[in-house]
């Protein structure tokens, strides 16, 4: 697709009019409709600006042209991080985004800007994951996206993080929509997420360019994220969670809700739990995703995966299998076989726990078992000396 040409001017009358102060995304939209351009807003009378429901103080900030030179500044950080600016008329814009509610005027992008045009699949969940939330997370996301679809997330702690390492681990699209601007990380931690997503991914905000993500910005991302996709995926989350409020949005743009049943011991499965029993689609794979999307996104699924395999020119291809100790076992001493037949995948367990259970075994000869089965990508060490097997 080509994109449009938006000259440089153009694109500082988009950038000023989504920094008014007070001027929501609804009335925003309101003012496109009836002006067509950001310049024609810019350009009408505070008399005209009224008229079309703006308030005095709002069609003042409008008229006055306050907010240009911040604009000039945004576009300046915007060329620093390599972001570029797509608007609610561009073609680029998610097709399935413009028809939510209150779709964002504007949204600035870092990465591969076309897997905005792709099918996308939310997958989303607590920060204060367990293990068997981040392996199920990271696993389906995985699998999905080898069928096709881009996961989008939030690139927050716990499950988002583990959605989009797997779909990253598997070679496809990623969207991280943050509640700040796209040029600051958060969480942290995730600077060498946010690195790799810029290239390899897309990072999405309507948030403008060095914006803190303060708490009030999280549920306001969270329609972007289920708005774009055709379905929201919930793995783990409290009853009241944002994946809850995300998962609300999602039924209420008429997406699909899919969720990840849980141990119904643990607080942080009541919520897709509870999902399920209001008619969500219970997920055990990747297949129970797909079948349940509309006939022509499995079509276009089905068709880009024939392309893929013309183009690699061998046989159809699996998703990533249930286990990766299938074709690496051999490989494997004895010493680290006894260590994966102790571990789990749905729960920790600590190395002193690992050694007790090993007696004629010395921590050194452990360590070095448990080193090998993390290259080879068997097992997975969590902090505090913990380890997990990898589904």
């Amino acid at each position: 697709m080509v994109a449009p040409t938006l000259t440089r001017e153009e694109e500082l009358h988009w950038i000023a009019l989504k920094l008014v102060p007070g001027l929501g995304t609804r009335t925003a939209g309101k003012l496109l409709e009836r002006f067509h351009t950001p310049q024609a807003i810019f350009r009408a009378s505070r008399t005209e600006l009224e008229g079309a429901g703006v308030n005095g103080a709002v069609a003042q900030s409008i008229a006055s042209g306050c907010t240009f030179e911040d604009a000039v500044t945004q576009q300046e950080k915007m060329t620093q991080a390599g972001a570029v600016l797509v608007t609610i008329g561009d073609p680029r814009y998610p097709a399935a985004l413009r028809e939510i509610f209150d779709p964002p005027t504007v949204l600035f992008v870092r990465g591969r800007i076309e897997l905005l045009q792709t099918l996308m699949l939310a997958v989303v969940g607590t920060r204060r994951a367990t293990p068997y939330g981040l392996a199920a997370a990271e696993r389906l996301s995985a699998d999905l996206s080898h069928a096709g679809l881009t996961i989008v997330s939030g690139m927050a702690r716990g499950i988002d993080t583990a959605a989009h390492k797997g779909a990253l681990a598997a070679g496809g699209g990623t969207v991280a929509v943050l509640g700040c601007g796209v040029d600051v990380v958060y969480p942290i931690e995730n600077k060498k997420l946010a690195a790799e997503l810029a290239v390899k991914g897309t990072i999405v905000s309507e948030f403008p360019m060095g914006s803190v993500a303060f708490p009030q910005n999280f549920p306001i991302r969270n329609r972007i994220i289920s708005g774009m996709s055709l379905g929201v995926m919930v793995v783990e989350g409290a009853q009241y969670s944002g994946s809850a409020i995300t998962a609300k949005l999602a039924m209420d743009q008429g997406r699909e809700v899919f969720a990840v049943p849980g141990n119904i011991t643990s607080k942080l499965s009541w919520g897709p739990n509870l999902l399920i029993k209001q008619g969500a689609r219970l997920v055990q794979d990747w297949n129970d995703v797909v079948a349940e999307l509309p006939p022509e996104s499995r079509r276009h699924l089905i068709e880009q995966g024939r392309q893929r395999i013309l183009e690699e020119g061998g046989a159809a291809g699996q998703p990533v299998q249930a286990s990766l100790a299938g074709g690496k076992d051999s490989e494997l001493g004895p010493t680290a076989r006894r260590a994966l037949e102790i571990l789990h995948v749905d729960a920790s367990v600590h190395l002193d726990d690992m050694l007790e259970k090993m007696e004629d075994m010395s921590p050194s000869e452990l360590i070095a078992a448990l080193f090998e089965l993390e290259m080879l990508g068997l097992v997975k060490q969590l902090p505090g000396k913990n380890f997990v097997k990898v589904w």
